[in-house]
This record gives C-alpha cells, sequence and structure tokens, in this order.
C-alpha cells in the first residue's frame, strides 16, 4: 500500500453547476502525509498552488461571483487557460505525491471535488491525478466525531480545540491552507 497524501483543496466559482459556471480560482495546499501508522502533519504554506481561470461559460450567478470577490472581466483578459492551469495543477499534484497517493480533502468535499474533478477530466491533458475517487470529506470526518445530525456538523458548529488559527477569507489558497490545518485537527489520535 502506498502512503496518502492529502492535499487540501478549495475553489471559487461564479455559480453552482460546472459546465454552466466557470471555475474562477482554486487553491491546493499539501495537508499531511499517512503510511498507514503515523500521520505526519506538513506545513500549509509550505507547498501549495494556486490559480485563477479565465471563465469557459457565459452564465453567472451575481450571488455566487460575489462569494470570491474577484473581477470576472479582468479573469476573462488575464486569466489562465483552463487547458494550461488544470494541466499545471495536476503536474503539481502529481510532483508533490511522488510515490504517495495524492487524497483531496475538503470542508465539504462534495462542492470542491466537484469542480475540480470535472475541470481535471474536462481540461488537463493527463487527467485528473486524484483518480476517480482519492477523496476524503473533512464535514463526514467532523460529522461523525460529532455525533449529530448533519445539520450540526457545520464549520460554525466547530468547537475551540478544532477552529484553525487561520481565517476563512474566500481566497481559494488561504482557504485550502485553512483546511489544511482543521484536517490534521479533525484526524482521530491513536
Amino acid at each position: 500500500m502506498r502512503p496518502d497524501l492529502y492535499i487540501s483543496a478549495d475553489v471559487e466559482t461564479d455559480g453552482p453547476v460546472p459546465g454552466k459556471h466557470s471555475l474562477l480560482s482554486f487553491g491546493l495546499s499539501v495537508a499531511a502525509r499517512f503510511d498507514g501508522r503515523r500521520m505526519t502533519p506538513s506545513d500549509p504554506e509550505t507547498k501549495t498552488f494556486y490559480c485563477e481561470l479565465r471563465p469557459v461559460f457565459d452564465e453567472v450567478d451575481p450571488d455566487a461571483l460575489a462569494v470570491s470577490g474577484l473581477d470576472r472581466a479582468k479573469l476573462l483578459a488575464n486569466g489562465t487557460a483552463p487547458v494550461e492551469g488544470m494541466g499545471a495543477a495536476a503536474s503539481w499534484v502529481l510532483d508533490v505525491a511522488g510515490d504517495d497517493r495524492p487524497v483531496m480533502v475538503a470542508f465539504p468535499l462534495a462542492f470542491d471535488w466537484l469542480w475540480l474533478q470535472w475541470y481535471f477530466l474536462r481540461f488537463s491533458p493527463s487527467g485528473s491525478p486524484f483518480s476517480f475517487s482519492s477523496c476524503l470529506d473533512m464535514k463526514t470526518l467532523f460529522w461523525a466525531r460529532q455525533g449529530s445530525p448533519l445539520d450540526g456538523a457545520g464549520m460554525g458548529e466547530l468547537p475551540p480545540d478544532l477552529r484553525p488559527t487561520r481565517r476563512h477569507t474566500h481566497n481559494a489558497l488561504d482557504d485550502a491552507i485553512e483546511q489544511a490545518e482543521l484536517f490534521v485537527r479533525l484526524w482521530p489520535q491513536h
């Protein structure tokens, strides 16, 4: 068995649905490595990847766009082409993972995985570095630990000992780094 390399991911979009709306930015941060016995946290600010993409679809949800604070007109003019950005991200993931298995982690994973997997499969020449299912949902980890209905497992319900010290800014890289810290705190202690 290969060790896992956990890579925290966060995305900012201009709507809820890939293929109809556009991925505007994403951040990746190495959170930790697990060899089956020991989890070794990484400094989440050390190994990171960030990209702002050129929008590819015309439909925009103004509320979703407002969350990111990104200027869509500037991205249309100066954003990275999705083929270039997703190809570079896939190469980065495989490079930092080396012989380890790259595993995407996010809170909640469902949204970030949907976007990144769709964009990797659509635009990266090498496909997805996370294969078809190499992912782990932090919200599920918290939910299982919390022992509450899913409504009680949001970021707002995190107890003080689990809360990251970094702020949630809606910059995809800042938030990937913040969530990398959270992932380490959520890891089951043996």
